[in-house]
């Protein structure tokens, strides 16, 4: 990686990061929606980022919203998760020409049919980890399914807005 696309990829995550703590922290619809709005920094990584690279910066992203979020490592355990499950999945939905180097996998590169069958079952993976994860031991199912249908729908069309208004083609935000 080169060194601007390491400080782009830096100020990316910053850009996320204050995002999510500042104000996404505070805003719920209806009291089962959040958006984890930093999940897309995760999912917009190169696709040649390797396994083990991905899972360590998944891992402090994870930490860091965790440590102004109180929550105890549950935004780290679902984004190791999320890290863990993406680079198969990607693979899995490698289209018939394959994927260009170093070109970010986000909605206006990819084209939006690409894009959900990419992003929407691992924000789900995500969200159902870590609402799981918060809902331990209360046995109350019919609440969690509804906190992680909201919540997935609340992120993924807050993070296709955002992308649409913000972000441009072959390099992101």
């Amino acid at each position: 990686m080169t060194a601007g696309r390491f400080i782009h990829y830096t100020l990316n995550f910053t850009v996320f990061f204050l995002v999510q703590v500042f104000i996404m922290k505070d805003l719920v619809l209806f009291g089962t929606a959040f958006c984890f709005l930093y999940v897309f920094f995760l999912l917009h990584l190169p696709i040649e980022t390797k396994p083990i690279p991905l899972m360590l910066i998944s891992f402090l992203t994870g930490v860091l919203i965790d440590l102004f979020y109180d929550t105890m490592g549950m935004h780290a355990a679902s984004c190791v998760l999320l890290a863990f499950v993406r680079n198969t999945w990607i693979h899995a939905n490698t289209p018939t020409g394959g994927y260009d180097d170093n070109v970010p996998p986000t909605l206006l590169n990819m084209g939006f049919g690409w894009y959900l069958t990419y992003s929407l079952p691992l924000i789900t993976t995500h969200h159902l980890l870590f609402f799981y994860i918060d809902n331990l031991g209360t046995e109350l199912y019919l609440p969690l399914v509804i906190r992680v249908i909201s919540s997935v729908f609340f992120t993924f069309v807050l993070g296709i807005i955002i992308q649409m208004i913000f972000y441009n083609k072959k390099r992101g935000i």
